[in-house]
């Protein structure tokens, strides 16, 4: 695996570091961010995608990616379409 690595929340400190990396051999976005709470978790259980079963399988998660990593999830999904061709 190959990650490149597009950047980071600029008001994280040392500490909670939401992160965003392009994989470079198939093209998928990696993030690390904040865990949703359980509310929010709650309310994504609540609004499941039509014809989807409710709940959050085990092999997936629901984060929480603040607002200040937009422009760094641009820049990742500019460099997912890039490594895809």
């Amino acid at each position: 695996m190959a990650l490149q690595f597009i950047g980071i929340d600029p008001e994280s400190g040392q500490t909670g570091s939401p992160t965003a990396w392009v994989d470079l051999e198939n093209a998928d976005i990696v993030l690390q961010s904040y865990t949703a709470d359980d509310e929010t978790r709650d309310q994504c259980v609540k609004n499941t995608a039509p014809g989807h079963d409710k709940g959050i399988p085990a092999h997936e998660s629901v984060i929480r990616i603040p607002a200040r990593l937009v422009p760094m999830l641009r820049e990742a999904c500019d460099a997912a379409e890039r490594a895809a061709l």
